[in-house]
């Protein structure tokens, strides 16, 4: 890119976010360490892994994947059967074969040998049954965090930038894709849904994931108990609207987050 197109670009963003550096960390800032301090729990819940399904019992299915695999509570697993194999039109080597989507496997229980999961169809599938596959994919997850819900009543006003910073530390991962956080971030101001909605209603939730094209939502909430202020962050499965899981902890003090910055943004001396 041309220095003169950085240097608007820059200066768009700036003006967007209205990062005018303060003397002090702000809200914001402290939200996005605190988040970098649990970010790699999200990361170890999507690590790449493939098991069987071993037992079905209505609508629980039971996985080879325990927690010496490391099987987690609140993991997703795509459930799918092998089909016909395909092979090459010259050679007739086999290349692979055919997958058919039966659903969604949600993790409720973890053993050190296998996992207990929720069973959730793809529409018009049948049920899995022994020797099926599970598997969390190895490509990127793509994901869409909302605006911060403030339930502490502080009202600071620099929290729109939460959802950058979010999205620096996802992607910065490897493991996650972020929505466009404008993008998403426009959807709740214009009203189109609400963060509240997200965490109550799965029917919305699961609705605007769809629109998103993603796989499920990052709910960052503030709340206050016996005087300590806690960033508590859910993730909101897009199949179901469901939180799977959540990661709570302390927000940091303003000495530890005055170095959070942007990559792009001066530093406050500067």
């Amino acid at each position: 890119m041309r220095r003169g197109a950085s240097a608007l670009l820059t200066l768009a963003l700036l003006l967007l976010l209205g990062a005018v550096p303060p003397a002090r960390a702000g809200l914001a800032d402290r939200i996005g360490v605190t988040f970098g301090l649990m970010a790699s729990e999200f990361v170890k819940a999507f690590q790449p892994m493939d098991g069987l399904v071993v037992g079905v019992d209505t609508d629980l299915v039971y996985l080879d994947l325990g927690g010496e695999a490391g099987a987690q509570v609140g993991q997703e697993f795509t459930v799918y059967r092998k089909g016909e194999a395909f092979y090459h039109p010259v050679t007739q080597r086999m290349l692979g074969q055919f997958e058919d989507l039966l659903g969604w496997a949600q993790v409720r229980r973890v053993m050190p040998q296998f996992s207990e999961a929720t069973f959730v169809a793809a529409e018009g599938m049948t049920a899995p049954r022994r020797g099926d596959g599970v598997r969390i994919t190895r490509g990127r997850i793509k994901v869409a965090v909302t605006p911060v819900l403030d339930l502490t009543g502080a009202e600071a006003t620099d929290t729109r930038r939460v959802p950058f910073l979010f999205a620096t530390a996802l992607e910065g991962s490897k493991r996650f894709l972020v929505a466009d956080p404008l993008t998403v971030s426009d959807m709740f101001t214009n009203g189109t849904i609400r963060v509240e909605e997200i965490l109550a209603r799965p029917e919305r939730a699961n609705r605007v994931a769809k629109t998103l094209d993603v796989a499920g939502w990052v709910v960052p909430v503030l709340l206050e108990r016996g005087g300590v202020t806690y960033l508590d962050v859910t993730w909101i499965s897009s199949i179901t609207g469901t939180a799977l899981f959540s990661r709570r902890q302390p927000l940091v003090r303003e000495s530890s987050a005055e170095d959070q910055r942007f990559p792009w943004e001066p530093r406050v001396e500067d």
